[in-house]
């Protein structure tokens, strides 16, 4: 189980990418998206079915690239514009085929307050 923690700045590519590229590639996709591949950002990408999500994380001594498929069914959610704030909880929700718009929110004001 790879933690993603609330300190770690995440980028999820929205469209789907081929999912024959490796490391090398990726990272030219991320220097070519937006942010530095070198910073500690965590870039998640999907494929085109749904079946599989990578990660891409530099460590600050190299790379790693994570592989989830699914070993049944489909992607539950995904988002569908990047318009869409995407942090570390939401993350762990889509890793574990949930669905964060029908999760209740992390906070709720108690009885009493204003």
């Amino acid at each position: 189980m790879i933690t993603i923690t609330p300190q770690q700045k995440l980028m999820l590519k929205v469209e789907p990418i081929d999912f024959r590229k490796g490391i090398d590639a990726l990272i030219g996709l991320c220097r070519g998206w937006i942010s530095d591949p070198y910073d500690g950002t965590v870039f998640v990408f999907r494929n085109r079915r749904g079946t599989s999500v990578k990660l891409l994380i530099y460590d600050g001594t190299g790379f790693w690239l994570c592989l989830k498929r699914f070993s049944k069914g489909r992607l539950k959610y995904w988002p569908s514009s990047s318009q869409e704030s995407v942090c570390a909880v939401t993350m762990a929700i889509i890793l574990n085929q949930g669905t964060p718009a029908l999760m209740s929110p992390s906070w709720r004001r108690l009885p009493g307050s204003a």
